[in-house]
């Protein structure tokens, strides 16, 4: 009967939630246990080592040095540089590289200038 299904179910997500609970624990035990396994005394100079072997990668909006990068600013100045360089054949991450500026923000100034062509249907 459904009494019978309903009590069956409920106790599916106690032994479901027993469950989670044991894994949990267990995952926290091994997860705390990782930097002995590869020989470091503390935790931050675990996390640290892993950051180093992570490489490359970076936080968004940050440098190399770990420093927000600051807002461009796009005036007329940067416009008309954009604008010559986009004229003397230079690749958006050229121009970008040059004048100091995204290559989004490169793409943007040359659709206001009117130097993109539209796309076709």
């Amino acid at each position: 009967m459904v009494t019978n299904k309903i009590k069956k179910l409920e106790a599916a997500r106690a032994e479901v939630s027993k469950l989670e609970q044991a894994i949990a624990t267990e995952r926290a035990k091994e997860l705390a246990a990782l930097p002995a396994q590869y020989g470091f005394d503390s935790v931050a100079a675990f996390i640290k080592a892993v950051k180093a072997a992570a490489g490359g990668k970076r936080s968004a909006g940050k440098t190399k040095s770990g420093t927000r990068r600051k807002r461009a600013i796009i005036n007329d100045e940067t416009k008309a540089k954009v604008k010559s360089l986009a004229a003397a054949g230079k690749t958006g991450a050229e121009i970008a590289e040059t004048v100091g500026i995204s290559i989004p923000s490169v793409q943007n100034i040359k659709k206001e200038l009117g130097l993109t062509k539209a796309r076709k249907k």
